[in-house]
C-alpha cells in the first residue's frame, strides 16, 4: 500500500523539502499520473490505512486487554501494538495536509506534538520488538530465573522504561519540528535543526546539516542497529536451541518471533536508508525508489505486522474456522507447562 510516507516518513517525505516536491513531479509525469489523480489515489489509500488500521489493531488490543490473561506475552504485544495505533491514529491529518499540497493548517504546536509523538512511537515499537527477542532467550536459557522472576509486574517496569526511554528520545523534535511559511501561502511541517528562524543563512544551514547527521546517526544507532543486533542475537541462539530439541518447525511463539525479527529488517531498513540519502546531493532513481519503498514498508509494518503475527504458522484454511480469541490464545499465550518442563530439563543438561 501507499501512503505519503506514514507517519515520521509521511511527515518527512511530504513536508521536509522542496525537492521531494519536484521529485514527486517528476515521477508523476513520467508515468503520466495527472497530480490531482495521484493526490486522490494517496489521500484514498491514507484513509483505507486509517480504517483498517484502527478496526483491526484495535480489535487486537481489546482481546489482549480483556479477553486474555494479563502474561509476559500479552503486556509485550499489547503496547507493542498500541504503539503501532497511535501512529495510525495520524493518518486523517496527513491526508488531509497531502489533500491541500501539504499545507500544514493544524498549527505549530501541533506540529511540534505530533512529530514527537510519531518518534516516541517509531523508537517504542523497535524496544518493544528488542525486549520480547531477549523475553524468549530468556525464557528459553534460564526457565529457573524466568519462573522466579519473569511475572506480570517485571513485564510492567520493562514496558514504563520502554515508554520513557522512547519518550525520551523523540524529545529533541518537540524542539527541531516547525511550522515554516513560505509567504506563497503554504506552510510546511518541517524539521528546523538549526532552532532559527533564518532559513536562507549559510551559517544556519551548516548548523543544520551538522545537527541534522547527528540526529541521523543516534536514531539509526538506537532505532534500528543495536536493537537489530539484539534480536538477532536472540534469534539465533533460540533457533539453535528450539532445532537441537526438534522443535524448530512445531513452534509457534518462535514463528511469531521470526516474523517480527523480519518484518522488522524489511520495514526499518528502507526508512533508515532514505533518511542517509537526505544527507547526500544524490537525487537518483535510487533515491526515488528508496522513498516509494520506505511508503511501502512502514505502512505495511504499522497496519498489518499484527495481523501477520496471527496468520504466521497456521494452516491458512483452519484460520478462518477459528475465533480471534483462539488465535490471540495460540499465538500469545504463554508456553504450556510441557514446554516449561522441557526447557527446565534442557537447562539441567547444560
Amino acid at each position: 500500500m501507499l501512503h505519503s510516507q506514514f507517519l515520521i516518513p509521511i511527515m518527512d517525505l511530504t513536508n521536509s523539502t522542496d525537492f521531494l516536491l519536484n521529485d514527486s513531479t517528476l515521477i508523476r509525469n513520467r508515468i503520466h499520473i495527472p497530480k490531482s489523480a495521484s493526490k486522490v489515489i494517496v489521500v484514498v489509500l491514507l484513509f483505507m490505512s486509517f480504517l483498517i488500521g484502527t478496526i483491526t489493531n484495535g480489535l487486537y488490543l481489546w482481546v489482549l486487554k480483556f479477553k486474555m490473561k494479563k502474561t509476559v506475552n500479552t503486556l509485550l504485544y499489547f503496547h507493542l501494538i498500541l504503539s503501532y495505533f497511535i501512529s495510525i491514529l495520524f493518518l486523517p491529518f496527513l491526508a488531509i495536509s497531502h489533500l491541500q499540497d501539504n499545507h500544514w493548517s493544524f498549527g505549530r504546536a501541533t506540529c511540534k506534538i505530533f512529530n514527537s509523538i510519531l518518534y516516541a512511537t517509531m523508537f517504542a515499537s523497535v524496544f518493544f520488538l528488542s525486549a520480547i527477542s531477549v523475553d524468549r532467550y530468556l525464557l528459553t536459557f534460564h526457565p529457573v530465573w524466568s519462573q522466579l522472576h519473569r511475572t506480570p509486574r517485571w513485564a510492567s517496569s520493562i514496558i514504563l522504561g520502554v515508554w520513557i526511554f522512547a519518550a525520551a528520545l523523540s524529545t529533541p523534535y518537540v524542539v527541531f519540528r516547525e511550522t515554516h511559511d513560505d509567504h506563497k501561502g503554504t506552510v510546511t511541517c518541517q524539521n528546523n535543526y538549526g532552532v532559527s528562524t533564518d532559513w536562507e543563512s549559510k551559517k544556519m544551514q551548516t548548523l543544520r546539516k551538522w545537527i541534522h547527521v547527528a540526529c541521523f546517526s543516534s536514531r539509526f544507532l538506537l532505532g534500528f542497529l543495536l536493537p537489530f543486533l539484539i534480536i538477532t542475537f536472540c534469534y539465533e541462539r533460540v533457533a539453535r536451541k528450539m532445532k537441537a530439541r526438534g522443535l524448530l518447525k512445531s513452534g509457534k511463539p518462535f514463528k511469531v518471533m521470526m516474523t517480527a525479527i523480519v518484518s522488522f529488517f524489511v520495514c526499518w531498513m528502507p526508512y533508515h536508508v532514505y533518511q542517509g540519502l537526505l544527507l547526500t546531493e544524490n537525487r537518483s532513481l535510487f533515491f526515488q525508489l528508496t522513498v516509494l519503498l520506505t511508503v511501502i514498508t512502514t505502512t505495511f509494518n504499522t497496519v498489518f505486522s499484527p495481523t501477520l503475527y496471527l496468520f504466521i504458522g497456521e494452516n491458512f484454511r483452519k484460520v478462518f474456522k477459528k475465533s480471534v480469541l483462539v488465535l490471540f490464545e495460540s499465538t500469545f499465550s504463554e508456553d504450556s507447562s510441557a514446554e516449561r518442563t522441557e526447557n527446565l530439563n534442557s537447562e539441567a543438561d547444560m
